[in-house]
């Protein structure tokens, strides 16, 4: 089997939408989404975070190619309260099911749970899952650079937006950024972490980000777990993250939210 993660992935996302395909036409998936609910703002919170203040985040993740399970026990419901609870700005689902053990479930039992904004975390690859993501009433979607043609990506992008949804524009080198900025994508997720190898190197979002724009918001990724990393990041003009792992492996998550954002506990 192949050494390549991401190839993986993709090869297997074809195959699931086939499955999909079966069960829900394009057509009917398109008329649902068009009759979604209002979208909370994801954009807009992360754009109205004032300052330097540390904005996260905070990802629902049972487990990774990489590393397997990371909390055999999780519940949804309970950390995405507890995520809100400690000051996350947004929250991110993983939905995939064959590599990361997510699924749809795990999205709605946390949308019911909190009322922070929500990024569906999948590999896209086709329009069926953008009105996928609608249907299952994200209020972003993750388009991730490194599996996209710059022309696909635009029609998801402009897609995303008719459905009234944000876009995380996934990079990782100076390729992807250069066509993230060729869609106009305002909210740049910097990924540290290598999706073929799955080596990460958490300099790597502060050397890209000093390409973006004023206009464009960057989000590091990947290899964040303390207090520490987020300052390097801060020094660099970098104050929103999104971070999984270690808050999904904590036993205390609203204090090391706290010890995150601020850099203590809570106060």
């Amino acid at each position: 089997m192949s050494s390549d993660f991401l190839t993986r992935i993709v090869d297997h996302k074809k195959k699931e939408i086939e499955d999909a395909r079966k069960r829900t036409s394009e057509a009917d998936l398109r008329k649902q989404a068009e009759k979604r609910d209002a979208c909370r703002p994801f954009y807009q919170t992360l754009a109205g975070m004032k300052g330097d203040a540390v904005s996260i985040i905070a990802e629902i993740k049972r487990a990774s190619p990489s590393k397997g399970d990371i909390r055999a026990d999780l519940d949804p419901s309970t950390l995405a309260a507890a995520y809100e609870k400690g000051g996350a700005a947004c929250l991110s689902v993983l939905t995939d099911r064959a590599f990361f053990k997510g699924g749809f479930e795990d999205f709605e039992a946390a949308r019911k749970a909190c009322g922070l904004p929500m990024l569906r975390k999948d590999f896209l690859i086709s329009e069926y899952q953008v009105f996928e993501s609608a249907v299952l009433g994200a209020d972003a979607v993750l388009l991730i650079a490194r599996i996209l043609t710059k022309e696909t990506m635009r029609n998801f992008y402009e897609l995303s937006a008719d459905l009234g949804m944000d876009a995380l524009v996934e990079i990782h080198t100076d390729e992807d950024l250069d066509a993230a900025l060729s869609v106009g994508a305002k909210l740049i997720g910097i990924n540290n972490r290598n999706l073929s190898s799955f080596d990460t190197d958490i300099s790597r979002a502060v050397r890209l980000a000093q390409a973006l724009g004023k206009d464009q918001i960057p989000v590091a990724a990947s290899g964040i777990s303390t207090r520490a990393d987020i300052e390097k990041n801060l020094v660099a003009g970098i104050n929103h993250f999104l971070i999984g792992e270690s808050l999904v492996r904590s036993s205390d998550t609203v204090t090391f939210m706290n010890e995150l954002i601020k850099g203590s506990g809570p106060r």
